[in-house]
């Protein structure tokens, strides 16, 4: 992980917004939840907003919160939490039993791995919500919005097309061991960068 700059709640929530607006309208739009969990991180986790960009080791590494797969019969991610990588293997060892026990969540990893790269939210600790009371690891590289574009990326196989993937930091990267000053580098040629729609 990399620190580009400090940013300002403000920017945070806009670009949020313009990625994944609320009112739009599809069957499993979660962008409202997204929203409130973007909030819930600015006022719960001390050290202010980061851009930061992400490799495909950084972002399998993410973990992921309790998560019931859309409602569907199979668990997707225990309370205890997963990263993205062992919750991609989940998918992809259930097969088509996970997927016709979980139509919903499959319909939107379906949905998303041809998305752009947008964005990804994330914390230094868990926001406070009931999906992340029960983490074991309560420091790190913890989720705030994206779960489903990251494990999408992964199972299509697109993570390996980055260099870098954009993203933001709520909480002081000092506790993940990451100095809190930009990183100063020239333009890398396969960075990814916000796009203009997401679900």
């Amino acid at each position: 992980m990399e620190i580009v700059s400090a940013v300002a709640y403000s920017e945070v929530h806009r670009a949020y917004l313009r990625d994944h607006p609320v009112e739009r309208t599809h069957k499993a739009n979660t962008n409202l939840y997204g929203e409130e969990n973007l909030e819930r991180a600015d006022r719960g986790i001390p050290g202010g907003w980061w851009r930061i960009r992400l490799t495909r080791a950084d972002v399998l590494g993410v973990v992921l919160p309790w998560h019931i797969s859309e409602g569907g019969e199979r668990e997707l991610v225990p309370r205890t939490g997963l990263t993205v990588a062992r919750a991609a293997e989940r998918v992809r060892s259930g097969g088509a039993g996970w997927t016709a026990a979980n139509p919903v969540c499959a319909a939107k990893l379906r949905l998303l791995r041809g998305a752009p790269f947008t964005a990804l939210y994330l914390a230094t600790a868990p926001v406070d919500h009931p999906d992340y009371a029960g983490l074991v690891v309560r420091r790190g590289l913890i989720h705030v919005d994206g779960l489903h574009r990251m494990l999408a990326w992964e199972l299509a196989g697109r993570l390996h097309e980055l260099t870098s993937l954009e993203g933001y930091l709520a909480g002081d990267p000092a506790v993940l061991g990451a100095p809190a000053e930009p990183v100063r580098r020239g333009r890398t040629a396969r960075t990814a960068r916000t796009g203009d729609e997401s679900a």
